[in-house]
């Protein structure tokens, strides 16, 4: 399988995937520890990817994705942006929606 289609089924089979620098817990730059802030502020489960131990995709995705820059949110198969995208967001209450609608969507929501 190639680093693209790694990727593809990465996005196919996650609703709210994440890739950032580092994990949840332990985030390795400040863009990405804010944004799996705001992420995590939204209540629901989300996947992600740690490009620093993924060097392929950390190669490959920002081509694929047409977006240069880590972290990178993807819900129901959409680019949702970076950092500073996803953080806006969260400040007017659109990603905690958008969050919500997916999860619920794909059984994943809180009952």
């Amino acid at each position: 399988m190639s680093v693209v289609d790694t990727i593809k089924e990465q996005i196919e089979n996650n609703a709210i995937l994440l890739y950032m620098k580092g994990t949840p817990r332990f985030p390795q730059c400040g863009f990405s520890s804010r944004a799996v802030e705001a992420v995590m502020s939204c209540g629901e489960r989300f996947a992600f990817v740690n490009i620093l131990e993924n060097p392929d995709i950390r190669a490959e995705l920002p081509k694929y994705a047409n977006w240069p820059t880590f972290p990178q949110l993807w819900i129901n198969g959409e680019l949702v942006g970076g950092c500073d995208i996803i953080c806006e967001m969260a400040t007017s209450g659109e990603l905690k929606e958008m969050i919500a609608a997916a999860a619920e969507a794909n059984g994943e929501a809180d009952a």
